[in-house]
């Protein structure tokens, strides 16, 4: 009888405990689960061809990794700042800071660079080497970053002049010369590919340009540079800096192997945006 209430309480002590820290192998504060995958935010196409990349990596390091895929520039951010994702990977750090300006309450902060996806310039009725006519009906997204970030494309080759080539935050009304009389037509990114009937030529990003079947290596007739401003990054809550796995990841993702691998996928598509 007396064994058998010393396991009855002994049974009670452990559910307790259970309760509090964990019965037998308890978690030490601030430790983090290796046993539960980290969900990745990513927009399809590249981003997730290089993500699936990642998680392959990653699993031969004991870093389990979820990629969820966002058809949108907009939920990414909307679903980190509320923790249904761990991190994100497909914007630019002037559009993080754009997406701050307006959600404040989003304590969201960049973990490291990624890749540069430029935005290029495509054309279904002009092709490479040929110049933009007079009066062309020009396309660019109707976001504050990336429509800044295509007049910039624009200015920086004497297509147009703006106030400030540097300004990330150029708008239409920024433009000071306009010597071809261009019409600049404001839509939303995801749209413009299947608008460039209706266009003479657009500003399309890389990302929505691949799952349209174009090569931004071959197609574009005008090219965003390698050294462009708008590099990608790795966006996670300010708490998340913290997190051991994040660092793991980074080494992961600005590793020689996936380098090689986004090199070899996307030659002249998509470049390194890390020191390597």
């Amino acid at each position: 009888m007396n064994k058998y209430v010393k396991l009855l309480v002994a049974a009670a002590l452990c559910v307790t405990t259970l309760a509090v820290f964990g019965c037998g192998n308890s978690p030490k504060p601030g430790a983090v689960d290796n046993s539960k995958p980290v969900k990745v935010g990513v927009n399809p196409g590249p981003h997730a061809i290089i993500m699936d990349n990642v998680k392959k990596l990653a699993e031969k390091q004991g870093l389990k990794i979820e990629v969820v895929e966002f058809s949108d520039f907009v939920t990414p951010n909307t679903a980190l700042a509320q923790g249904e994702i761990w991190a994100n990977c497909y914007q630019h750090e002037p559009f993080l800071k754009a997406t701050l300006k307006k959600e404040p309450k989003f304590d969201l902060v960049k973990a490291f660079n990624t890749a540069l996806f430029p935005i290029n310039i495509y054309s279904k009725k002009i092709k490479p080497g040929q110049q933009i006519p007079d009066g062309a009906k020009i396309g660019i997204p109707n976001d504050p970053t990336n429509g800044g970030r295509s007049l910039l494309l624009l200015a920086n080759n004497g297509l147009i002049k703006v106030k400030d080539s540097k300004n990330i935050s150029t708008t239409i009304q920024d433009i000071t010369e306009n010597p071809h009389h261009f019409k600049i037509i404001e839509l939303e990114a995801a749209a413009i590919p299947r608008s460039l009937d209706d266009l003479d030529c657009a500003a399309i990003n890389t990302t929505y340009a691949m799952n349209a079947g174009l090569d931004p290596a071959k197609d574009p007739i005008v090219k965003e540079k390698a050294d462009s401003l708008y590099v990608n990054i790795v966006a996670v809550r300010k708490d998340t800096l913290k997190d051991p796995r994040l660092e793991q990841f980074r080494k992961i993702y600005q590793s020689k192997e996936n380098a090689q691998f986004i090199k070899e996928k996307f030659p002249g598509s998509v470049y390194i945006g890390w020191k390597e």
